[in-house]
């Protein structure tokens, strides 16, 4: 299992009427959290982008536990319990200060060709680059 931390503070936009943090807004945390996981194994937009690879979400699930509110840090941890096939599956656990469960959720991504738009088995690089590092990121 792979396992990464990604820390935020939920900005003044962020948080509704309430004084909550607006439900949309963790699966954009989600993202940004999935997307640091990827960087850390050299894997980011571009080298996505440059290797005519899409990653697009096909299912998204999430269970809102416990409000957070404006500039309450917020520690996202992202697990990969697999190494991908075909599709990429993603974990999210939202916790706040006190290491109290905010939000878990899951993902779903397809890998995608950009130039045929069809899905494709995970693309050497990615798997090269997971493989070669996943003995650091055990837990």
């Amino acid at each position: 299992m792979i396992t990464t931390e990604y820390k935020l503070r939920p900005r003044y936009g962020e948080v509704d009427q309430m004084g909550y943090v607006y439900h949309g807004n963790y699966v954009a945390y989600c993202h940004q959290a999935r997307t640091e996981l990827l960087r850390s194994f050299e894997i980011n937009d571009k080298v996505l982008e440059d290797n005519g690879i899409m990653l697009p979400v096909i299912e998204m699930n999430l269970k809102y536990i416990k409000p957070s509110g404006y500039d309450e840090e917020l520690t996202i941890y992202t697990r990969i319990k697999e190494l991908p096939v075909s599709r990429f599956y993603f974990e999210f656990e939202i916790k706040n200060e006190a290491g109290e469960n905010v939000c878990k959720a899951n993902s779903t991504l397809v890998f995608v060709d950009s130039e045929n738009r069809k899905p494709q088995r995970v693309p050497k690089l990615i798997l090269e680059a997971l493989e070669k590092n996943i003995e650091y990121k055990l837990n």
